[in-house]
């Protein structure tokens, strides 16, 4: 059986309060028709803090997306490999025990991908295989989870890397002034996050089955417009609401391997936003508190994208972790509307060699 490993995490070292971001809304938007709205959404959202990865004097500038993409190209370089490092350390691997790495980002662009200068720069085998993966946005964390499961399903003996890099300040985009792009700018912040799924061994979450679930006709409700200036983040206000449709797929997928949704030891899902963790609870009737490590990501990081469900898990590793064979859920949130789903136990060495 695959297993999850304990994640690494990175924030970048700037920090915005929420305190800063409504003085710079109603700063900078004192005019705008729509600004009440904008700033209790904004404040509604619980963020407390986010990092960056420029001082906010930076950020706030648009350079062009030509020099947006160089930062991110050297922001990624500079600190990926040392969030790759730990969590191979956590996995008590190598790089060369590394079969096949699975990068996920949507805020930056790079061809050849990151993973072609990872494997020469940290000297993974020239044979390991690479799996990029840029258009899934916010639900690419779970979807890195699953193909990961996947690879190690097929390749019993393999182990697959996860990235994930998202730099979402540099997306600020200034002459965006619809109360979703508002929003926008007081929710996401910056991650890096990195972990290991060992085809054998291993402590974490042994992975037992996963899925996927797109809600029919939503394409459009999150979505990149790009433009010159480059990427420019279109947020439908339906988003919000769409854990309905989707806790009826989490359930079904529960279901299918003879668990309850309603009934299982811990849970670690994409925070979007407060009301997504809200409408889970309420859906599939579970306690809040059982969302307390994403929570615990959106107050102090904001939105992260695909590294949310990253860190929400490192939070349950940091608790202490589940009982041995605790069962439990991750899901992905993101554009499409998509969700990535898989179901695990949890598998503790110390109770495998007793």
């Amino acid at each position: 059986m695959a297993t999850l490993c304990r994640p690494s995490v990175s924030v970048p070292e700037h920090v915005i309060t929420m305190e800063e971001t409504l003085e710079l809304a109603a700063s900078r938007h004192a005019d705008h028709p729509q600004l009440p709205l904008a700033l209790r959404l904004i404040e509604n959202t619980g963020v407390r803090t986010r990092h960056i990865v420029q001082p906010i004097e930076e950020t706030l500038k648009h350079p062009g997306f030509e020099e947006r993409n160089k930062i991110y190209v050297a922001e990624a370089k500079a600190r990926v490999p040392s969030v790759v490092q730990r969590a191979l350390d956590d996995a008590e691997l190598l790089t060369s025990d590394i079969d096949v790495i699975i990068y996920v980002s949507c805020t930056g662009f790079m061809m050849p991908s990151l993973t072609a200068w990872l494997i020469n720069e940290l000297d993974f085998d020239p044979t390991t295989r690479q799996i990029p993966i840029a258009q899934l946005g916010c639900a690419a964390g779970g979807a890195a989870i699953n193909r990961a499961h996947d690879f190690c399903t097929a390749y019993p003996e393999a182990n697959a890397l996860i990235v994930a890099c998202e730099f979402c300040s540099l997306c600020y985009q200034p002459t965006d002034l619809g109360v979703g792009s508002l929003l926008s700018n007081g929710l996401f912040g910056d991650g890096i996050a990195a972990a290991v799924v060992r085809g054998r061994g291993g402590e974490g979450i042994e992975l037992e089955r996963n899925g996927s679930y797109l809600i029919p006709k939503t394409e459009e409700w999150i979505m990149y417009d790009v433009r010159a200036t480059g990427f420019h983040f279109l947020l439908d206000k339906r988003v919000p609401a769409t854990m309905e449709p989707l806790a009826p797929a989490l359930q079904d997928l529960a279901g299918l391997h003879g668990w309850d949704a309603a009934d299982l030891d811990f849970y670690i899902v994409h925070a979007g936003g407060p009301r997504i963790l809200d409408d889970l609870s309420k859906f599939l009737q579970v306690d809040p508190h059982a969302f307390r490590f994403s929570r615990a990501t959106l107050t102090e990081y904001g939105n992260i994208a695909s590294a949310v469900v990253l860190d929400a898990l490192r939070r349950l590793f940091d608790e202490g972790g589940a009982r041995h064979r605790a069962r439990g859920l991750l899901a992905g949130f993101g554009p499409g509307i998509t969700a990535e789903m898989s179901l695990g136990r949890w598998q503790r060495m110390d109770e495998e060699a007793a």
